[in-house]
Protein backbone atom coordinates (compact mmCIF):
# COMPACT_ATOMS: atom_id res chain seq x y z
CA UNK A 1 0.00 0.00 0.00
CA UNK A 2 1.69 3.49 -0.79
CA UNK A 3 2.15 6.09 2.13
CA UNK A 4 -0.74 5.72 4.65
CA UNK A 5 -3.66 8.03 5.96
CA UNK A 6 -2.75 8.72 9.44
CA UNK A 7 -4.62 11.51 10.80
CA UNK A 8 -7.75 13.43 9.96
CA UNK A 9 -9.08 17.26 10.75
CA UNK A 10 -12.34 19.08 10.56
CA UNK A 11 -11.74 23.05 10.88
CA UNK A 12 -14.42 25.84 10.92
CA UNK A 13 -15.78 29.07 12.08
CA UNK A 14 -16.56 27.87 15.27
CA UNK A 15 -13.73 25.20 16.74
CA UNK A 16 -15.40 24.73 20.41
CA UNK A 17 -19.02 24.34 18.53
CA UNK A 18 -17.53 22.10 16.54
CA UNK A 19 -16.04 19.83 19.08
CA UNK A 20 -18.79 19.96 21.49
CA UNK A 21 -20.98 18.58 18.20
CA UNK A 22 -18.58 15.65 17.20
CA UNK A 23 -18.18 14.78 21.16
CA UNK A 24 -21.65 14.65 21.61
CA UNK A 25 -22.42 12.90 17.88
CA UNK A 26 -19.60 9.94 17.89
CA UNK A 27 -18.49 9.91 22.24
CA UNK A 28 -15.19 11.17 21.36
CA UNK A 29 -12.66 12.73 23.99
CA UNK A 30 -11.34 15.72 22.54
CA UNK A 31 -8.53 17.44 24.22
CA UNK A 32 -8.28 20.85 23.18
CA UNK A 33 -6.03 21.57 26.19
CA UNK A 34 -3.02 22.94 24.19
CA UNK A 35 -1.88 26.67 22.96
CA UNK A 36 -4.09 26.47 19.73
CA UNK A 37 -6.98 25.07 21.12
CA UNK A 38 -6.96 22.66 18.82
CA UNK A 39 -8.86 19.32 20.29
CA UNK A 40 -7.32 15.99 19.83
CA UNK A 41 -8.97 13.25 18.88
CA UNK A 42 -7.10 10.10 20.38
CA UNK A 43 -7.10 6.77 18.07
CA UNK A 44 -9.85 4.35 19.96
CA UNK A 45 -7.26 1.24 20.33
CA UNK A 46 -6.34 -0.59 17.16
CA UNK A 47 -9.61 0.72 14.96
CA UNK A 48 -9.56 3.87 13.18
CA UNK A 49 -7.04 6.61 13.16
CA UNK A 50 -6.83 9.95 15.40
CA UNK A 51 -7.50 12.86 14.12
CA UNK A 52 -8.48 17.13 15.33
CA UNK A 53 -11.45 19.22 15.15
CA UNK A 54 -10.55 22.74 15.95
CA UNK A 55 -11.01 26.78 14.54
CA UNK A 56 -9.76 28.57 11.56
CA UNK A 57 -8.10 31.70 11.16
CA UNK A 58 -11.36 34.57 10.86
CA UNK A 59 -12.63 34.72 8.01
CA UNK A 60 -11.90 30.77 6.60
CA UNK A 61 -14.84 28.90 5.79
CA UNK A 62 -12.84 25.89 7.03
CA UNK A 63 -12.33 22.34 5.32
CA UNK A 64 -12.76 18.20 6.38
CA UNK A 65 -9.71 16.58 5.30
CA UNK A 66 -6.88 13.65 6.02
CA UNK A 67 -3.40 13.72 5.99
CA UNK A 68 -0.78 11.00 4.59
CA UNK A 69 2.47 10.02 6.13
CA UNK A 70 5.30 11.38 3.75
CA UNK A 71 9.08 11.85 3.88
CA UNK A 72 9.31 14.90 2.39
CA UNK A 73 6.58 17.60 2.88
CA UNK A 74 8.02 19.88 0.42
CA UNK A 75 8.47 17.33 -2.07
CA UNK A 76 5.53 16.01 -1.61
CA UNK A 77 3.78 19.46 -2.34
CA UNK A 78 5.98 20.39 -5.21
CA UNK A 79 4.40 16.69 -6.45
CA UNK A 80 0.89 17.60 -5.91
CA UNK A 81 1.61 20.72 -8.25
CA UNK A 82 3.28 18.91 -10.78
CA UNK A 83 0.30 16.44 -11.28
CA UNK A 84 -2.05 19.69 -11.64
CA UNK A 85 -3.21 20.37 -8.08
CA UNK A 86 -2.72 23.80 -6.13
CA UNK A 87 -0.60 24.39 -2.63
CA UNK A 88 -2.51 26.10 0.28
CA UNK A 89 0.33 26.19 2.86
CA UNK A 90 3.37 24.47 3.96
CA UNK A 91 5.52 22.95 4.21
CA UNK A 92 4.90 24.55 7.88
CA UNK A 93 6.25 23.42 11.70
CA UNK A 94 3.34 23.51 13.50
CA UNK A 95 3.87 24.10 17.65
CA UNK A 96 7.37 23.04 17.22
CA UNK A 97 6.28 19.70 16.47
CA UNK A 98 4.68 18.49 13.33
CA UNK A 99 5.57 19.74 9.72
CA UNK A 100 3.07 19.68 7.86
CA UNK A 101 1.09 21.06 4.29
CA UNK A 102 -2.17 21.09 2.34
CA UNK A 103 -3.00 21.24 -1.15
CA UNK A 104 -5.89 20.74 -3.30
CA UNK A 105 -6.56 18.58 -5.73
CA UNK A 106 -7.61 19.07 -10.09
CA UNK A 107 -11.09 18.86 -8.41
CA UNK A 108 -10.26 21.51 -5.36
CA UNK A 109 -10.52 19.05 -2.27
CA UNK A 110 -7.85 19.68 0.17
CA UNK A 111 -5.75 17.07 1.25
CA UNK A 112 -2.99 16.94 4.03
CA UNK A 113 0.59 15.72 3.80
CA UNK A 114 2.51 14.94 7.03
CA UNK A 115 6.34 14.46 7.87
CA UNK A 116 6.64 10.73 8.56
CA UNK A 117 7.61 10.72 11.72
CA UNK A 118 4.31 12.10 13.22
Amino acid sequence: MGQPVVHFEVVGKDGDKLQKYYSELFGWEINSDNPMNYGMVEKQGDAGIGGGVGGGPDGYEGHVTFYIAVPDVEASLAKAESLGGTRVMGPEKVMDMVELGLFKDPEGHVIGVVKDDM
